[in-house]
């Protein structure tokens, strides 16, 4: 995901190591000849394909030397594609000679670029996947936008071979603002946008343009500058990229710190030298990660020629400083240990989940359901007698073709008297959304609005800001936070003054956090075994057998079911489901102080950070307040892709039904409703639900003792998740982990909760859960629909 090409072109210098060392080239060192660099480069972009990253095609250009054009050709009768598909897998590369692009052109080019890596790395697959799609569709905005990409195209080469270095830059600019963001909007991003800026806005007329160099940016860049500021650029970029980065720390995915490189063109390509004697050495990481294997094998089995290559190491280490610090290095990795001690990382972890709302009277209570088999990955499913069928029409109100005018007035009205609030669920990190990168998704920039860059977290309060414009009443607005996120948050409210927002806005801090467990061996076989998995070829299977063995020997050896505390203690926490927001804002005293302040407040909006189109809809509300239940839940039509649940009768009575309760996984998609989580709440209708009333919540031993005694009737659902441990010189272990969640939906399963559902329009209900989803959002319309609601201060 550097987007350098790194991946290919180490990739195609392997295969060709592999090739010269087999005899398939005709020299052992120098360069490769043509036909030698087409064969690697074949090999290289194969292999990308084979691997799954969809990469390749135009990276392999490395292997050839200096300057190159790579074009897509037609398949011959000479290929082999001949026949099957209308191109060669293999581009064209014409390497533009000094007769095309003169020395001195060249040297304008390294004495202007100034090439970085911003240190985001994401996976630009699904990238990859939709610039394909929308190529083999032809959509019509897309499709002018490629056409005019290849004008630009034919005038940056016309500036390159005239060495017109300011002119290129203005055109590669161009190209990214325009073609290239209509094509691919997440090509972009604020973290990009704003270093562009502070470029421009440094160097004034000497900042000469940006080079895009890959499918998203953030990783690999180019600006291009006068060349008698370049060291000045560099400086500059080295420091502000370094700022940024800090500013955006918990917003975007950020893989390593910002790079400068010094950069020139390779007019080599891949080249391979032999060295012999004491030479003949590989770098440090290579022995580091190599010697601890051989030093573990039985002295009689080492080969001759391994015991020389072990024997010119030791040497070398003396007094090579190259190899400086090889010594400790093989320490580290032959015996593993943590960062932080042992008994430290037992006293942070207490500290803690002090902190955090643990209850460890609870959290035996669950260990010992799992060890005694009342709870687990099998028990999470309802019983195979239960009849799970598709609601009846008049279990849903359909409101998609809209809703009375009594119900609209209704809710006018409420929201213009000042009973109602938004609750929006930010207590989780989105680990799909930023696939796995210590981020806060409520924070993300992740779409531009009104050219900016926008987080949910503001688009959120833009919604409510023209919700309170509207009615003429601040609409009150809370944010649930969790232990991963509460700090971010509230650091970024504080630093943008809620964006601007006119009403309140509370930070309710998560009360309740769970300690992971060591697996039990059933749940393990029962993830492996009986859930669908997929089928590998023979070598692949017996290789995953095999880790799944260690992995059970390991849960037995540590103790099934025991505390897992060998770790970081972010990584030995959990959440515990999102059922327990709403009692955390009970028990928190966000809502009683919010009662306090505005005592006629009735109803509150429930929605997650990732349901974008949720708004203070005034008919929803009206018809919420109609129907006399605790609890309406929105629900919209399903599509395939939608997995999890939904609105389900169950044994005869209307329900949210989890995914994870499902008796048999195909019947999800028996149902024609999926659960959006938004929900409308009467709150003194919760309260006496959970055998409360608001005079009770000025008394917190009361509420914790109510809400832990009605928690008891939900169902604990128990899933196993992947944890890293980092340990040594960058080497990580990934163990499976057990830990438990309450879910909101089953509040609607609960005898004597009054819930009625209503079905809402896709834009309204759709969750964005993976970036994947984000150009579909986009294009629809959905994206248009949103801005709409949205007032941006």
């Amino acid at each position: 995901g550097s987007r350098l090409a790194v991946s290919t072109n180490l990739l195609a210098g392997l295969i060709a190591v592999c090739m010269r060392a087999t005899g398939q080239t005709a020299s052992l060192t120098g360069v490769l000849s043509e036909p030698e660099r087409r064969l690697v480069a074949a090999r290289a972009i194969l292999g990308e394909w084979l691997g799954g990253s969809g990469g390749g095609w135009q990276d392999s250009g490395g292997v050839w030397p200096g300057i190159k054009l790579i074009v897509g050709a037609m398949a011959t009768e000479s290929d082999p594609e001949w026949g099957i598909s209308r191109g060669r897998l293999l581009p064209q590369h014409t390497v533009l000679g000094s007769e095309v692009v003169p020395p001195d052109a060249q040297r304008r080019l390294e004495e202007s670029l100034v090439l970085v890596h911003g240190g985001m790395a994401q996976n630009v697959g699904p990238v990859l996947e939709m610039v394909t799609e929308k190529y083999l569709l032809r959509e019509e905005k897309e499709w002018a936008a490629r056409q005019n990409s290849l004008e630009l195209f034919e005038l940056i080469q016309e500036s390159l071979c005239k060495g017109d270095v300011k002119r290129l830059g203005e055109l590669t600019t161009r190209n990214f603002s325009g073609p290239i963001q209509t094509i691919i909007p997440a090509a972009t991003n604020a973290y990009t946008e704003v270093l562009i800026a502070s470029c421009r806005s440094h160097f004034g007329d000497a900042f000469w343009g940006f080079w895009m160099l890959g499918g998203m940016s953030g990783g690999g860049m180019g600006f291009i500058v006068a060349p008698e500021r370049k060291r000045e650029a560099q400086s500059f970029l080295a420091q502000e990229m370094i700022r940024l980065r800090d500013h955006y720390r918990t917003s975007l995915p950020f893989a390593m710190n910002p790079v400068v490189y010094d950069f020139a063109v390779n007019t080599a390509g891949t080249t391979a030298d032999l060295l012999t004697s004491d030479e003949a050495l590989l770098p440090r990481g290579y022995y580091t990660q190599l010697v601890p294997v051989w030093l573990r094998e039985d002295p009689r089995t080492i080969s001759a020629t391994r015991r020389q290559e072990l024997d010119r190491i030791g040497q070398a280490a003396r007094g090579n400083p190259e190899l400086s610090g090889l010594i400790e290095s093989l320490f580290d990795r032959m015996m593993p240990h943590a960062t932080i001690g042992r008994v430290v990382t037992r006293e942070n972890l207490n500290e803690l989940l002090a902190h955090s709302g643990f209850e460890r009277e609870q959290h035996e209570r669950i260990r010992d359901d799992l060890r005694r088999g009342l709870i687990g990955l099998a028990q999470n499913r309802l019983p195979a007698s239960t009849v799970i069928e598709d609601v009846l029409p008049g279990d849903v109100t359909d409101t998609r073709t809209g809703l009375d005018s009594d119900s609209v007035e209704i809710g006018r009205r409420s929201i213009a008297a000042g009973e109602v609030a938004v609750v929006t669920l930010a207590a989780g990190a989105g680990s799909r959304w930023t696939q796995g990168a210590g981020v806060v998704k409520a924070l993300h920039p992740f779409v531009r609005l009104q050219q900016r860059h926008r987080s949910f977290l503001e688009i959120h309060l833009a919604k409510s800001r023209q919700s309170s414009i509207h009615s003429g009443k601040d609409v009150p607005h809370i944010f649930t936070t969790g232990y991963l996120t509460h700090e971010p948050i509230s650091d970024a409210i504080l630093a943008t003054q809620a964006f601007g927002y006119p009403g309140p806005v509370r930070l309710s801090h998560g009360a309740s956090v769970g300690l992971r467990l060591v697996p039990m061996v059933r749940d393990l076989r029962f993830a492996w075994e009986e859930t669908t998995q997929q089928l590998l070829d023979e070598r692949k299977q017996r290789m995953r057998e095999s880790v799944h063995a260690a992995l059970i020997q390991w849960a037995t050896t540590v103790g099934e079911g025991s505390d897992y505390v060998e770790n970081e203690p972010l990584q030995c926490l959990h959440p515990v489901g999102h059922w327990y927001e709403i009692p955390n804002l009970i028990r928190n005293g966000v809502l009683r102080d919010l009662i306090q302040e505005r005592p006629q407040l009735k109803y509150l909006l429930l929605h997650n950070v990732d349901t974008l189109g949720a708004n203070l809809a005034p008919g929803l509300l009206g018809h919420h307040i109609g129907s006399g239940s605790a609890l309406t839940f929105e629900v919209i039509g399903r599509r395939i892709d939608d997995r999890g649940g939904g609105l389900a009768r169950v044994d005869g009575q209307p329900r949210i039904l989890e995914g994870l309760a499902m008796p048999r996984e195909e019947e999800e998609f028996n149902l024609s409703y999926y659960n959006t989580l938004t929900t409308w709440i009467d709150i003194d209708a919760l309260l006496r639900i959970f055998g409360l009333s608001r005079p009770d919540l000025h008394h917190p031993p009361k509420l914790a003792t109510a809400l832990n005694q009605f928690a008891t009737r939900l169902p604990i659902y128990v899933t196993i998740k992947d944890v890293k441990k980092r340990w040594g010189q960058g080497q990580e272990d990934v163990y499976p982990v057990c830990q438990f969640e309450r879910l909101w939906g089953d509040m609607s399963a609960i005898p004597g909760v009054k819930c009625s559902f209503v079905v809402v329009d896709r834009v309204r209900g759709q969750q964005l859960k993976d970036p994947a989803q984000l150009d579909g959002w986009l294009r629809d319309g959905s994206v248009d629909q949103v801005e709409a609601m949205c007032l941006f201060n």
